[in-house]
């Protein structure tokens, strides 16, 4: 059994509706992971969300807590989620370093993923700030240090870059385009494989990304894993459940 920490994938917007003379605002909470957590499910994986508005209070704070999982996959949340813990924030007191501990766990054996989004790698207006940080040196990326998101509104479809991989075994070769990723750079102090990239009109960037850290496994796939940047052709493809479980296994040891 493969025991997955996803942290993130979730957002509350506020609105204020106009109507006439008159008006009024709402709170609307929205997820992300339905669609991944459905396949992961269907694929006999355990996973465990962690919502962000969750994670600031919620995350381990020690190594013993986290090594009930086999892999973390951080996506569409900013780092100042983990380093600020409210006792940190609101209290002035000190806590461990979550984003340290996170490095120091896939060193030891753990698999850490990061999915893109706009709170991810580097992210809009650079705020998810995951450059320079230590879960930046666990990854086989690296993080522009500016916005890093690339808007593809018309569409690309992902280009294969290493077909026997063993995270492309079982996916279907008729990919879905995608809509967005965020712009990395692989890294050159150690091996990586670049599994997926987007065409050349888009310069080749990396789109999946795989590599090792110390003795853990670790993956980069730098579009979503939901709306926007997936549109519903990929969401709603066959290959995404295989895909998405074969990186987590990938990430775990077990393929």
């Amino acid at each position: 059994m493969t025991n997955i920490l996803l942290v993130g994938e979730s957002w509350v917007s506020s609105a204020t509706h106009f109507k006439g003379f008159d008006q009024f605002g709402s709170v609307t909470f929205h997820t992300g992971a339905k669609r991944f957590l459905s396949a992961m499910k269907d694929s006999g994986l355990t996973v465990t969300n962690m919502q962000a508005h969750e994670a600031a209070e919620a995350f381990p704070t020690t190594l013993e807590s986290l090594a009930e999982y086999d892999v973390i996959i951080l996506s569409d949340i900013g780092a100042n989620t983990l380093l600020l813990h409210p006792d940190v924030w609101l209290r002035g007191e000190r806590v461990p370093n979550r984003i340290a501990l996170i490095e120091e766990w896939t060193r030891a054996g753990g698999g850490l993923i990061m999915i893109g989004g706009y709170f991810s790698f580097q992210g809009i207006d650079g705020r998810a700030r995951w450059h320079k940080t230590q879960v930046e040196t666990a990854l086989p990326v690296q993080c522009l240090p500016t916005d890093d998101r690339i808007e593809i509104p018309e569409g690309k479809t992902p280009q294969v870059a290493m077909p026997d991989h063993p995270i492309l075994q079982g996916v279907p070769d008729d990919w879905p385009y995608l809509l967005g990723i965020n712009e990395v750079e692989l890294k050159t102090d150690r091996r990586t494989d670049c599994i997926l990239t987007l065409p050349e009109a888009q310069r080749g960037l990396p789109l999946l990304v795989t590599g090792e850290h110390g003795a853990g496994r670790t993956v980069a796939w730098t579009s979503d894993m939901s709306e926007h940047w997936l549109p519903p052709a990929f969401v709603n493809w066959p290959g995404y459940q295989r895909l998405f479980a074969n990186m987590a296994n990938w990430a775990a040891g077990k393929l």
